[in-house]
């Protein structure tokens, strides 16, 4: 258990020490290290910390309503560095302008649910029975557009972004297709019909 290493041992641990450093240093990064003065300056940033707790509450309160205010703007005209983590990226804006590029049957549940609640509310015998009915349709409608969505989308995503990660975008896609198009955030950016390229 303690015994000394054998010559042939220490022999091979020399070699694959030396195989390592036969590499060029430089070759993973391409660039020469910067000086140790400038990666400092680099690294630093000016904190201005207040002394007292309500200074800082107030700072930390002005700094989250200036991020929250970039959000906000971003989601209304689709600037991709400011958007929220669940909307950034090639994917998700792929799947945003496949939504918004057609008509879904599911953007209409909205209205069609107010007009079937009128009908239901109403004295009229016949007309609750057309509602339910309206209900059934709809409901059969949507389920079948969303099914037919996302077996498309699921096909597009895989043929345009072979190898990368595209869970999470067919439900991000459907839950986008539940709102009504003027309600939607991030903005659509695409007009209905424009092909996807």
């Amino acid at each position: 258990m303690f015994r000394r290493r054998s010559q042939d041992e220490q022999a091979s641990a020399t070699t694959v020490v030396e195989d390592r450093q036969t590499r060029d240093p430089q070759a993973p990064k391409g660039r020469p290290t910067p000086k140790r003065s400038e990666a400092q300056t680099q690294r630093r940033k000016v904190v201005t910390a207040p002394g007292d707790r309500k200074a800082a509450a107030r700072q930390a309160r002005d700094a989250r309503r200036a991020d929250m205010s970039k959000q906000r703007e971003a989601l209304m005209n689709g600037d991709e560095r400011y958007l929220p983590v669940r909307d950034k990226g090639p994917v998700r804006k792929f799947a945003r302008d496949y939504v918004d590029s057609r008509f879904r049957a599911a953007e209409f549940f909205l209205p069609m649910a107010v007009v079937i609640l009128v009908l239901s509310i109403v004295q009229n015998e016949a007309l609750k029975q057309l509602s339910l009915l309206l209900w059934l349709v709809v409901i059969v409608v949507i389920v079948v557009d969303s099914a037919v969505s996302a077996f498309l989308l699921r096909r597009e995503l895989a043929k345009r972004f072979p190898g990368q990660n595209t869970r999470g975008a067919v439900a991000y896609a459907l839950m986008r297709s539940l709102q009504m198009r003027r309600l939607r955030l991030p903005k659509p950016q695409v007009k209905r019909g424009t092909k996807q390229l």
